[in-house]
């Protein structure tokens, strides 16, 4: 005879609840986007409309340094992404400079408004030099 006819309608509740509990026990899998494994591709953390966010690794890795375009610029980055930017990406209607040095000086790279990015800032010589951020209304160029 089979269990489900044997149990009838409570039964099939606790057949429900010990499939959810089998779940529950068994071994999760996880994507390979957050496995730690060597050579993993790692998710990136997305950069909310609005803001311009610098991270840490390139490829936007790593925790973000994020900033609303509406606050405007930043002479001095807080130490936790200056000297450590790698990848930028601007969501905002503004344009974004980051430069080497505080206060706007030194080299510098502009990324275009409404999701303008840079990958990898070694290729401007900006690789983990990240002073200063100018946020303005001016285009790139």
């Amino acid at each position: 005879m089979a269990h489900t006819a044997v149990l009838g309608l409570g039964g099939q509740y606790l057949m429900r609840a010990a499939a959810i509990a089998a779940m529950a026990l068994s071994p999760m899998v996880v994507p390979g986007s957050a496995s730690s494994t060597p050579g993993a591709v790692k998710a990136a953390i997305d950069c909310p409309d609005g803001y311009v966010c610098i991270y840490p690794e390139i490829n936007f890795g790593g925790q973000p340094w994020v900033r609303r375009a509406v606050d405007g610029s930043v002479k001095d980055l807080p130490s936790a992404i200056r000297d450590r930017g790698s990848s930028i990406r601007n969501n905002s209607d503004r344009t974004a400079r980051v430069y080497e040095k505080r206060n706007h000086s030194g080299r510098h790279v502009c990324i275009t408004r409404s999701g303008g990015s840079i990958h990898d800032l070694r290729g401007y010589n900006l690789n983990d030099q990240t002073r200063s951020l100018k946020i303005n209304h001016n285009d790139c160029g």
